[in-house]
């Protein structure tokens, strides 16, 4: 998608100097590329998100965050968009699945974040970090650094430039992607291991990782690149995927799978950017299971 069993290992100290240095070498030789067998188990995940229709906290940016609730709900998940500090926390007890994502920061969001976090680890809760614009911005690059030293997402979804800049390289524009999905795969596969996690790499062709296994998928439209919020609302997916399995690898790759078929099909009726948004919604509410396992084409 174009987007503007490891082990566990110690997490790195609070601050800056998290995102500063490099991870620790960690060689990502010669993963288990999934193939046939994970379309079932894609389809399967995509079958129980539309079944147990997870609750998702969203402490998500201003930006995008009705397209995201209207993402979930034409999904078949429920979004809840409970980011106050006073609430955030307990929320996540209730919460299927949560997204953080980083794309506009303020005090109060930040401090519903820092107090979210540990809450959904000591519930069981799933989280997914969605480090918007991490590198260029160091506020919001030290903020990821501290919420990952709180606990470990279960998935830690970024574009390329994006997923460098986490692992201690250079990063972007602002939310934009500078570097192609397999330049930052090195730097997922170090983070994977780092913090026993699952990374999604998101761009023309969409790698995902656990520092054990990789999945390529080649699906979406570039009109994905037009519509505000398809990547922000693509974090949120994989925090309902995540709530229903026991995967995040499978998680990650359920979302990433039926919302860039759903874009697909959704291309071939939308004359631009505005109708694409909408039948993008469509276009996922209507993605049954058997479709996905049938279309889906993991490289």
């Amino acid at each position: 998608m174009a987007d503007a069993a490891p082990s566990a290992s110690a997490l790195p100290p609070e601050g800056p100097a998290a995102l500063s240095e490099p991870p620790a070498p960690a060689e990502l030789s010669a993963p288990t590329e999934l193939s046939a067998p994970a379309a079932a188990e894609l389809a399967d995940c995509w079958d129980r998100l539309r079944t147990d229709s997870p609750l998702v906290q969203c402490l998500t940016n201003i930006v995008v965050a009705p397209f995201t609730a209207n993402l979930l709900l034409a999904a078949g998940a429920a979004p809840a968009m409970v980011d106050n500090p006073h609430e955030a926390a307990g929320f996540t007890a209730v919460a299927s699945g949560v997204l953080v994502n980083l794309g506009t920061p303020y005090d109060d969001t930040v401090a519903g974040m820092r107090a979210a976090v540990p809450a959904a680890a000591a519930a069981g809760t799933p989280w997914v970090l969605d480090p918007v614009a991490v590198g260029g911005l160091p506020w919001r690059t030290t903020t990821a650094a501290e919420l990952l030293a709180l606990a470990a997402p279960a998935v830690i979804r970024g574009n390329a430039s994006e997923i460098l800049a986490l692992g201690g390289g250079e990063g972007g524009r602002g939310v934009d992607a500078a570097h192609a999905p397999d330049a930052a795969l090195q730097a997922a596969g170090d983070l994977a291991g780092r913090y026993a996690t699952t990374v999604a790499v998101s761009g023309p062709v969409d790698l995902i990782t656990d520092g054990q296994r990789l999945l390529r998928l080649a699906h979406g439209h570039p009109w994905m690149t037009k519509v505000t919020g398809v990547g922000c609302a693509l974090g949120a997916l994989m925090a309902g995927c995540c709530a229903v399995s026991d995967d995040a690898m499978i998680a990650a790759g359920t979302a990433t799978a039926a919302l860039t078929l759903a874009a697909e099909t959704a291309a071939d009726s939308a004359s631009g950017p505005g109708s694409f948004a909408v039948e993008l919604l469509d276009q996922l509410f209507l993605l049954e299971p058997a479709e996905l396992a049938d279309r889906v084409d993991p490289q």
